[in-house]
């Protein structure tokens, strides 16, 4: 990882931290005393099994749910009444919303630029902006399709420049490469190391546990609680996903 990312983890205060959380849409807590923090340019992937509350701590992380206990802070701020929009990248699962959007790859891009012109018209440097976006994640060629003609792959691509041109600092992907294929998955991986490298903190939900261990350098395993937090590399050495999932087959597909 870059001299930049280690200068922004040592510099800057944690863009998410979660102190003692609990939450529960009933008695039950959903997440239960967890505690971590994600500095500046870090890349760290969220892993658990189906209801492990992945996708509810990434709402608290968000500030989208208030926790029952605990407390969670967004770039400094509490994440409740974090209002900085611009700064955060939200990339969600399938993308499915977006299949009947009747608007292109390039409409889509430009959207990121919204928080910083409001209902202004975008100037000449926010279209550099939008093109530099869409250059970067390899969608200059597909600029002008509608967004319905695009691939699955394609079309998280989009959202990711829409992010890009936003000029965020957190880029939140949650299961993004559900019904992608195998080859755009790859590649798709290979963009965010891009990312990560120039920077930009990457926080992953996914549930693909081979490309977990291939690119994220920190894993977050969860089942409620935290069971391990930490290098990648020594999470697959633990027995962590095993005891979160309950069985040693979880480690399948996993080389050790």
């Amino acid at each position: 990882m870059g001299r930049r990312v280690e200068e922004l983890r040592v510099t800057s205060s944690p863009v998410i931290e979660l102190a003692d959380v609990s939450f529960g849409y009933t008695a039950s807590p959903v997440v239960r005393d967890v505690s971590l923090r994600i500095d500046s340019g870090e890349y760290v992937a969220i892993v658990g099994p189906n209801g492990s509350g992945k996708s509810t701590l990434m709402k608290l992380m968000l500030g989208l749910l208030r926790p029952d206990d605990g407390t969670v802070r967004l770039f400094g701020e509490p994440a409740h009444g974090f209002d900085d929009g611009a700064r955060i990248g939200y990339v969600a699962q399938h993308a499915s919303a977006a299949k009947e959007m009747p608007i292109t790859v390039r409409e889509v891009v430009r959207m990121g630029r919204f928080p910083h012109v409001g209902f202004g018209r975008l100037s000449r440097a926010d279209h550099v902006i939008v093109d530099r976006a869409l250059e970067t994640v390899g969608m200059s060629t597909f600029a002008d399709r509608r967004v319905t003609q695009l691939s699955g792959g394609q079309r998280q691509r989009a959202f990711i420049a829409r992010a890009l041109a936003s000029e965020a600092d957190l880029l939140v992907l949650d299961e993004p490469t559900v019904g992608v294929d195998a080859e755009s998955v790859e590649a798709f991986y290979r963009l965010l190391e891009s990312l990560n490298a120039e920077g930009i903190t990457v926080l992953l939900i996914e549930h693909d546990l081979g490309a977990v261990t291939d690119h994220a350098a920190r894993v977050v395993c969860l089942n409620r609680e935290v069971y391990f937090d930490g290098p990648t590399a020594e999470f697959v050495e633990s027995d962590a996903l095993a005891r979160a999932f309950g069985t040693a087959a979880a480690f399948a597909g996993i080389e050790r």
